[in-house]
């Protein structure tokens, strides 16, 4: 089990406190991805958001899964602290996100004004936590 499977399955046992909370914090956000565009959603990803993420301080790496059933995309972002994430202006995030729809527009031929393909259903932070030691 890689570790931020096992630290999101101690967090949501219980078995892990705020107090255990880390200097860490992974920024998570939930995705509709429809099955016929996942392939789009993760090409654009790599062409807008990673080039961006890798220029920003506190980044560390990013995962993104695709739940088949619910047909969601979860990227759980990785940042070195808090306040480094959080420094970033909100502006520069929008302007990515203005790339990143503006490649999935040109990639199916939309007008630069449609409704957002991939719409961000959920946004939250996650606290990275160890377990207590069993001595």
């Amino acid at each position: 089990m890689n570790r931020t499977v096992a630290v999101l399955l101690a967090m949501l046992l219980g078995l892990a406190s705020p107090a255990m909370a880390m200097d860490g914090v992974i920024e998570q956000l939930r995705l509709q991805v429809p099955a016929a565009h996942r392939t789009l959603w993760l090409q654009a990803e790599a062409r807008t958001w990673q080039p961006w993420l890798e220029q920003q301080a506190g980044f560390e790496n990013r995962s993104l899964y695709w739940d088949p059933a619910r047909e969601e995309g979860v990227l759980l972002i990785r940042w070195a602290s808090r306040s480094q994430w959080k420094a970033i202006p909100e502006e520069e995030v929008n302007r990515v996100q203005g790339l990143f729809e503006a490649e999935v527009n040109q990639a199916l031929k939309r007008p630069a004004n449609s409704a957002p393909l991939f719409p961000l259903l959920a946004e939250g932070e996650l606290e990275q936590q160890e377990l207590p030691s069993q001595s």
